[in-house]
C-alpha cells in the first residue's frame, strides 16, 4: 500500500507579474500586502503573492 500524500504548491507571483496579468498598479497591489489584505510573502525586498488567493480576494472583495 502506497501511503503518499502530494502536495500542492501554491503559485508565488511578483507584483510586477501580477501587474501585468491584472492591469492594477504596482502601488494598489502593494498596498494591498502593507494592509494584510492578500497572502503574500516578503524575500528580500520582494513581494511573492499567492496567485490563487489574489483572485479569490477579487472574486470575494474585504472581508471587513
Amino acid at each position: 500500500m502506497n501511503n503518499t500524500t502530494t502536495l500542492k504548491l501554491p503559485v508565488m507571483k511578483t507584483i510586477k507579474e501580477i501587474m501585468t496579468e491584472t492591469g492594477f498598479s504596482y502601488r494598489h497591489i502593494s498596498q494591498l500586502c502593507h494592509q494584510n489584505k492578500i497572502v503574500y510573502i516578503r524575500t528580500g525586498k520582494k513581494f511573492l503573492i499567492n496567485y490563487e488567493k489574489f483572485i479569490e480576494y477579487l472574486n470575494t472583495g474585504d472581508t471587513d
